[in-house]
């Protein structure tokens, strides 16, 4: 098991990070699975702007792109979050940086134990469950 924080082109140094991995153990216990190898890279929109096209094709800017390789009940990806949208969705969302942050990871963590939001009401899902695990962090990390 192991989780693992790295920096693409970003200088950004995540805080918290043991708070963040208790988090993700508690997240990975309460769905009955197991943590195999997460990294989670921080990077510029420029950097996961070409990882969207070049990976999958899409042409626009986004917060987190997971690359899942999950098997059976192991979690494990690569989670890419651009902290340039990070800082500009928690500005537009009127949010902390770092709950915006603890967001994104939610999201990507929530992509891997088979959450989608294509559609509006898997998206509704999804923003509702990011909630909860936001204040699971919290009750977590009073």
């Amino acid at each position: 098991m192991a989780f693992h924080f790295h920096n693409a082109d970003h200088a950004f140094r995540c805080p918290n990070r043991r708070k963040i991995k208790a988090w993700l153990l508690d997240f990975a216990s309460a769905h009955q699975k197991t943590i195999g190898e997460i990294s989670i890279v921080f990077c510029s929109d420029r950097y996961l702007l070409e990882i969207n096209k070049t990976h999958l094709q899409h042409d626009y800017y986004t917060d987190i792109i997971t690359f899942d390789y999950c098997e059976g009940n192991t979690l494990s990806a690569d989670i890419l979050i651009s902290v340039d949208r990070v800082k500009e969705n928690a500005v537009s969302h009127k949010q902390l940086f770092f709950n915006e942050l603890l967001r994104v990871i939610a999201h990507g963590n929530l992509h891997l134990i088979g959450y989608k939001d294509k559609t509006k009401k898997d998206s509704i899902a999804m923003r509702e469950a990011e909630e909860q695990w936001i204040l699971r962090y919290y009750e977590l990390h009073p």
